[in-house]
């Protein structure tokens, strides 16, 4: 059986087809296509459209190589969705998560309900942009006129076949999911004006979802197709991805966003965690990823959009390769990168503020990210071995940043534990093992990860001697300070 993965990313998707041949995972891509946000009458709205197209137009692809029948799975970016009345229309164009609208929308929710009692009920970390406080601030309106209330995924699944539901891992980024009831939380639903009834029932990963519809069929030239609910929340498939064994590894999956963490079987929504602001985002079978947001990769593809491209991400590790390391520093959580109008000259600005260096060239450019997000991953480590009290001896970089030699071997540096480096398409592995397991073709996440380590190249970074990781650590806390939201 062949299996389709969709894969969308804040800045390109993808229609990746697998299949279990010979004891591996073999991988081909079938489409891949540009993503993005666009400033419409200065609100940042994602085009829906173009990539509900782009699904159709790689499955006509499909069919076009000879694929007739297949399974599907659809994962993208988490706490965003769609407004959906009565009769199944969209009510508005779907607004990104780095629109502004929420720059405010956090304290006004604070002010109402503590975090803590917050915290307490959903173990989700606080960040201006989680859809509790997008919701807040939804035009009134247009959430008294709406039936169905669906996290994006959810929205390209209903386009696809005309079912709606909520899929757990995407809808526990909402920030509105109680740990507890394992429904939405009544309290905090009543003060976005929204109710449970406004969302379809819950579905777990691994739940078939549909066939495509007929209606679609008519339309275009389209393989059989049955659409499985996958782990919808693009960081909940790539964890499926990552090929660890044991429990003494942690994940990093690098690439718009840095998500830093292990999967562990109950969550830990204790006051430390929440001083800590790490999060219990709910994962694929009956377990929770624990683990710290932290800015990502965003800065460097921001630093390169403001050079109009002028150098590929090979060529800027080059260049951040040959520049004096730890020199300049930036606290990378801080909201002030979280979508300036100039990464360039915020970083420059940051710089400036705080008595350093102010970075010109793009080489001093990506070197004080990868420098600074390299610290910031040590950091996180230590505060995760602290929280779950477990050592951690292997980290798997995961994603797209899993390329970046120089970063992943300052992080094996500054941590001091060995880092893996790969699979780069942890995302659309991890969909796939979902529908692997739903097909029967694999028994559970233990022998689909057995089958990633079998299929795919890993690269090693051991730790390099030498680092003074306290002196380190002391000057970017002296430059980043607190940086937590709340």
């Amino acid at each position: 059986m062949k299996h389709v993965a969709v894969d969308v990313g804040a800045s390109s998707g993808r229609l990746l087809m697998g299949e279990l041949l010979n004891g591996k995972i073999e991988l081909t891509e079938i489409h891949r296509f540009q993503n993005g946000f666009t400033e419409v009458e200065g609100q940042c709205l994602w085009d829906i459209d173009h990539i509900f197209a782009n699904i159709i137009l790689g499955l006509e692809k499909l069919k076009k190589a000879g694929v007739t029948r297949c399974t599907l799975g659809i994962d993208t970016w988490a706490v965003d969705y769609c407004l959906v009345d009565k009769d199944g229309k969209r009510l508005h164009e779907v607004v990104s998560y780095r629109d502004k609208r929420t720059d405010c929308a956090m304290d006004a929710v604070l002010a109402e309900v503590p975090a803590v009692d917050i915290y307490a009920k959903t173990g989700i970390q606080f960040l201006q942009f989680n859809s509790l406080y997008q919701l807040y601030v939804e035009d009134t309106g247009l959430k008294a006129r709406t039936d169905s209330v669906m996290m994006v995924p959810d929205y390209l699944g209903y386009l696809l076949t005309g079912v709606g539901v909520t899929e757990v891992t995407n809808a526990s980024s909402t920030q509105m999911l109680n740990l507890h009831t394992k429904e939405f939380d009544v309290d905090l639903l009543n003060l976005v004006g929204l109710d449970a009834g406004q969302f379809s029932r819950f579905v777990k990963p691994g739940e078939m979802l549909g066939k495509l519809s007929a209606e679609l069929h008519t339309r275009y030239d389209l393989p059989d197709c049955g659409v499985i609910t996958v782990a919808t929340h693009d960081t909940a498939s790539a964890v499926l991805g990552a090929p660890g064994v044991g429990g003494d590894w942690a994940f990093l999956s690098s690439g718009t966003w840095s998500l830093l963490g292990v999967e562990l079987p109950n969550p830990i929504n204790s006051r430390k965690a929440f001083a800590a602001n790490y999060t219990n985002e709910w994962g694929a079978y009956d377990t929770f990823r624990f683990l710290k947001n932290i800015m990502g990769l965003w800065l460097i593809q921001e630093v390169a959009r403001m050079q109009n491209y002028a150098y590929s991400y090979a060529e800027l590790a080059e260049l951040a390769a040959h520049e004096e390391p730890f020199a300049v520093l930036i606290g990378v959580d801080d909201q002030r990168f979280l979508n300036p109008a100039n990464m360039i000259t915020e970083i420059q600005a940051y710089c400036a503020e705080t008595g350093q260096e102010i970075p010109r060239t793009p080489g001093k450019l990506v070197r004080v990210i990868y420098d600074s997000l390299a610290i910031q991953y040590a950091i996180q480590i230590d505060q995760l071995q602290a929280l779950t009290g477990q050592e951690i001896r292997h980290l798997h970089i995961i994603g797209g940043g899993a390329n970046i030699a120089i970063l992943n071997q300052l992080t094996a540096d500054l941590t001091g534990i060995t880092v893996y480096a790969g699979p780069t398409e942890a995302t659309g592995l991890g969909n796939l093992a979902v529908q692997l397991i739903a097909s029967g073709e694999a028994k559970d996440i233990a022998e689909v990860r057995e089958l990633i380590r079998e299929s795919t190249p890993m690269k090693t970074y051991t730790p390099s001697d030498g680092v003074n990781m306290t002196e380190i650590r002391a000057k970017y806390t002296n430059i980043s300070g607190k940086q937590e939201a709340f």
